[in-house]
């Protein structure tokens, strides 16, 4: 189960840290700081958008934006930091 633990913690790592990267990607480009049109940049935004999307769409249809301000990235990181730091230890210690 240890295994199991650290494969799903793990993946709960990576989902925040690829919201905290869309988001400051987001700012970057609000403020014309980067441009989507370089490939590069453009294939990353494609890439964590794709990642982000199952979490944060849902929240999205409850969450609406304030002030043309998406907060759902903020409520997804502390779902998923709830989850890694309390739920998945509950689980794996009960078992």
């Amino acid at each position: 189960m240890g295994f199991i633990h650290f494969i799903l913690h793990n993946l709960l790592e990576i989902m925040i840290w690829a919201i905290i990267i869309g988001a400051i990607m987001s700012w970057l480009t609000a403020f014309n700081v980067i441009n989507l049109r370089n490939p590069v940049v453009g294939r990353i935004q494609q890439v964590l958008e794709a990642v982000t999307a199952p979490v944060l769409a849902p929240l999205q249809r409850f969450i609406p934006p304030i002030a043309g301000l998406d907060i759902t990235p903020i409520f997804a990181l502390l779902i998923l930091q709830g989850v890694q730091r309390y739920l998945l230890p509950y689980l794996f210690g009960a078992l």
